[in-house]
C-alpha cells in the first residue's frame, strides 16, 4: 500500500494537466482496498486507472484511488475457448500482446487503447467493430460502501456504446478489481470496420490484426507521451435513419454504419464537415489528423479543453442538428 498527500497529478493523466489530490493511495491487493474504503470513509473518492479519459478541471479535495494489482491467469477452458481472468490495474494493451502471442483471439481490436483493465470495463470501450462487452464473461467488484464483492455477469452490467451500470445507477458505489474474458482459441477476425481489412491482407492472425490495428492507430492519433490528450474526445452519435438520410442527401459518401436502433455516423465526419479539423482555443487544438481528438497543443487549461468541446458540439448541433457528447469524464 503507498499513501502520498498533496501530490500532482500530471503523471495520472493523459491531457497533462497538472491538478492536485489531496490523497493518492495504491494498493495491491482487494484486501488493502477494503482498508482504504474504510480508512477513508465519508471522503470525496474517485478510483482511477491511466487516466486515458479524464479531464482534471481543478484539484481534487479527497483522495485518488488507484490499483496496482497488474496479474492475469485462466481459470477455465475448453475446446473451443479459455477464460482469463485479469487484474484492474493491469494495462489492457499488456495484456492483449499477451493473448496475441498465444494465438488467444477477442481483443486484437482492442489494441493500443490506452488505459486499464478495470476503467476498460466500465466504459465498455470500443474500436473496429469489436467492444469490451463481446468478451466480457462477467466482472467481480467491492462495494464503496461496506467493502463487500459482488460479481457481475455480462448482462447485468447492462453494457451499451461507452457505457456501463457503473456509469450510471452504479456510479460512485462499486470499484471493479477482476474482468474475466471469454476468449476464442479458433480465430474468428472481425475486419469489416474501416480500412482494418485491406491494412491486415491475407491470412491474418491474431497478432497481425493487432499489428495492424496499431499502424492505423499510430497515424491516426498521437501519442500521448509526446502530445497530451484522452485520445477519442467524442463518442459517435446513432441517429434515427431519417435523419442519416436528410444528411446524405446533401453531401456525398457520408460515412455510416449499421446499429441496433439506428446509423452511427462518425463524429469525427461531422466535426470535420464544421471545420474544425486543426482549429485551436487557446492552448487547446481539435487535432489535425483525426478530428475526434482534442490535444494540448500548448500548454492549455482545463477551460481551453472544456470550451473547445462546448464549441465544437455548438457547431455541429447548428450545422447537423445532432447532439455530440464527450466520451470524456470531467473531474
Amino acid at each position: 500500500m503507498l499513501i502520498r498527500e498533496n501530490i500532482s497529478l500530471l503523471p495520472y493523466n493523459t491531457f497533462r494537466m497538472d491538478a492536485k489530490a489531496k490523497i493518492f493511495a495504491e494498493y495491491s491487493s482487494v484486501e488493502e482496498l477494503r482498508a482504504l474504503l474504510e480508512q477513508y470513509k465519508g471522503d470525496p473518492l474517485l478510483h482511477i486507472g491511466a487516466g486515458s479519459n479524464l479531464l482534471f478541471t481543478k484539484d481534487f479535495d479527497g483522495v485518488i484511488l488507484h490499483s496496482a494489482m497488474r496479474r492475469a491467469r485462466c481459470v477455465s477452458e475448453d475446446a473451443d475457448y479459455v477464460w482469463i481472468e485479469a487484474e484492474n490495474g493491469l494495462v489492457l494493451d499488456e495484456l492483449i500482446a499477451q493473448l496475441c502471442d498465444m494465438g488467444i483471439s477477442g481483443l486484437e481490436n482492442l489494441s493500443y487503447i490506452p488505459g486499464e483493465v478495470g476503467a476498460s470495463a466500465v466504459q465498455n470501450v470500443g474500436a473496429y467493430g469489436v467492444e469490451a462487452k463481446d468478451v466480457i464473461e462477467s466482472v467481480r467488484a467491492v462495494s464503496i460502501a461496506d467493502g463487500t464483492e459482488r460479481i457481475f455477469s455480462n448482462a447485468e452490467c447492462q453494457y451499451g456504446y461507452r457505457d456501463s451500470i457503473f456509469k450510471n445507477e452504479l456510479r460512485g458505489k462499486y470499484i471493479i478489481t477482476h474482468v474475466v474474458y471469454r476468449l476464442n482459441k479458433h480465430f474468428e477476425p472481425k475486419l469489416n470496420y474501416g480500412d482494418l481489412s485491406s491494412e491486415v491482407g491475407s491470412d491474418p492472425t491474431p497478432m497481425s490484426v493487432r499489428e495492424a490495428v496499431i499502424r492505423i492507430r499510430q497515424q491516426k492519433l498521437p501519442e500521448v507521451s509526446e502530445l497530451g490528450s484522452a485520445g477519442s474526445f467524442f463518442k459517435n452519435p446513432i441517429v434515427p435513419r431519417e435523419v442519416y438520410e436528410a444528411i446524405s442527401a446533401q453531401y456525398e459518401k457520408v460515412p455510416h454504419y449499421e446499429q441496433e436502433g439506428g446509423i452511427k455516423i462518425p463524429a469525427a465526419w461531422l466535426i470535420e464537415q464544421c471545420g474544425w479539423k486543426g482549429k485551436m482555443m487557446g492552448g487547446a487544438q481539435c487535432y489535425e489528423k483525426q478530428p475526434l481528438v482534442l490535444v494540448n497543443r500548448n500548454n492549455a487549461t482545463p477551460e481551453d479543453i472544456v470550451n473547445l468541446a462546448a464549441a465544437i458540439c455548438k457547431d455541429v448541433q447548428d450545422k447537423f442538428g445532432i447532439t455530440i457528447s464527450p466520451e470524456v469524464n470531467y473531474i
